[in-house]
């Protein structure tokens, strides 16, 4: 299980205060039998003017190493991966996902 980023807790009170219900903390992908990817958030928020159900995944990053650059490409690489897994995992859910 990854660690949780420093503003983990702020990030999960906004989501709350702003109506979205958190499903997993973390999000677990199963992507192999033996490999699982993490994304620190999923969660979900029912829209009642369309009767549908939103959902997102948030990874939380802070930036507060030594280099914001090598940072930056941690993260882009993780988002990249998490992408391509989500298309996996739940691929009704991500075909409307300008991201995707």
């Amino acid at each position: 299980m990854p660690t949780k980023d420093k503003f983990h807790d702020v990030v999960v009170i906004a989501l709350q205060k702003d109506g979205w219900q958190i499903t997993d903390d973390p999000l677990r992908i199963r992507i192999s039998p033996t490999t699982n990817l993490y994304i620190d958030l999923g969660a979900e928020k029912i829209i009642a003017a369309q009767r549908d159900r939103e959902k997102i995944a948030v990874e939380i990053k802070s930036f507060l190493g030594v280099s914001a650059i090598a940072e930056f490409h941690t993260a882009l690489g993780q988002f990249i991966n998490y992408r391509y897994a989500l298309l996996d995992f739940d691929p009704v859910s991500t075909v409307n996902c300008p991201l995707l």
